[in-house]
Formats: C-alpha cells, sequence, structure tokens
C-alpha cells in the first residue's frame, strides 16, 4: 500500500508522517518511510539544490524538473523495491505538490505537469494522499528557524498552493483533505481513520 502525505510549508507534513508510519508498524505492517525531495543520494543532492542553495537562480520549469529527476530517482530505488516486498510505503509528499508549487502557484501548465509526473514516476501514484490543510498565514507561523526557498516565496505564492491543493482534492478521489489546524493528536485520528477505511475496503 502507497500512501503520501501533502500540504503547504508548515501543516506539520513530517510529524503527521513519522507518527502514521509509528502507528501502521504497530499493527503489524513493514513500513518505509521517505521524502520526495530526498531519501536517496541523487534526492537527497537535489534536496539541497532546490531548497538550499540561495545564491543559485532556478528557473520555474528548471526547479519542476529538478523535483521529477528526485522523484524518479526515489521511485526506482525506495518505492517500487518496498511495494514489490509486500511493504507499506508513507511518503512525505509526492508528485501533487510539484503540480501545485510550480504548476497552480508557479505557473507552469498543470496537466502538463500531471504528464511529466506520469512519465517521471512509471505512473506509479498514491493509493490514498492526505493532504494538510489550513490558512496559508497560519501554517508559516508555525515554520521556525530559518526558510528554504520554497518556504520565502511570499504570501501570494502560498496562498496560491493552498488553493491548488484544494483544487486538484476537489478533482482527485484519492486525496483526503484534513484540517491541519486541530491538534496533532486530532489531525492523526483523522487520518488514522481515512487510512483504516481504505485498508478495509
Amino acid at each position: 500500500m502507497f500512501l503520501s502525505i501533502d500540504g503547504g510549508d508548515g501543516t506539520g507534513k513530517s510529524t503527521q508522517s513519522e507518527l502514521l508510519c509509528r502507528w501502521l508498524r504497530e499493527q503489524g505492517r513493514e513500513v518505509v518511510g521517505c521524502r520526495d525531495p530526498g531519501s536517496t543520494p541523487l534526492g537527497e543532492a537535489v534536496r539541497e539544490l532546490v531548497l538550499n542553495r540561495h545564491d543559485l537562480a532556478i528557473d520555474r520549469r528548471s526547479e519542476m524538473l529538478l523535483y521529477m529527476a528526485s522523484r524518479s530517482q526515489l521511485v526506482e530505488e525506495v518505492i517500487r523495491p518496498a511495494l514489490d516486498a509486500g511493504k507499506t510505503v508513507v511518503a512525505d509528499r509526492y508528485l501533487l505538490a510539484n503540480v501545485v508549487y510550480q504548476g497552480h502557484a508557479g505557473g507552469l501548465d498543470v496537466e502538463t505537469l500531471w504528464e511529466i509526473g506520469r512519465v517521471a514516476t512509471g505512473r506509479l501514484m498514491p493509493r490514498l494522499t492526505l493532504l494538510l490543510d489550513m490558512p496559508a498565514a497560519a501554517a508559516a507561523g508555525r515554520i521556525s528557524g530559518g526558510r528554504d526557498r520554497m518556504e520565502q516565496q511570499g504570501e501570494a505564492f502560498h496562498a496560491r498552493v493552498c488553493e491548488g491543493f484544494l483544487a486538484e482534492a476537489a478533482r482527485r478521489d484519492e486525496v483526503v483533505v484534513i484540517n491541519a489546524a486541530a491538534s496533532i493528536q486530532q489531525v492523526q485520528a483523522e487520518i488514522r481513520n481515512a487510512v483504516t477505511q481504505i485498508m478495509n475496503s
């Protein structure tokens, strides 16, 4: 089973991914957690490049293709082998983030991004995507310490990110919207409920 958790910056994706992995293991499942971009040597190099190289100009299309390359490697090196071995995979972000950040918010064509993404991933998509949703301004207030390149894109950009995620959720049955403004425990309870329904279906 392949699951992903997505949403705007500051919505709690990493925390909720870790809690979900722990709970799934308690249910007796073998679980592989990963982050996109990242979780492979190539992916971590791309992550450093696109998020932390503030001195480097990266065009939006180049940015999108770097994310796609990282994800392609993640699928081939981590996700597909884990699924083939009968394990459950929980990804902290996946293709939906690329579509929203570089498409809805960044101005690239959304349908083109979906098609490039299908090629990059060999059409491997999560069975369920848990979308953590809350107002961009409130989410930004949760971010502590230095901000990466994407977190520094500005209020208008992140407002478009929120709108883009909800627009995609409205047209995709595999995306479930979770109220990320609730407590960590409440958010995790909603996530577990959605995952349980998928496991029982």
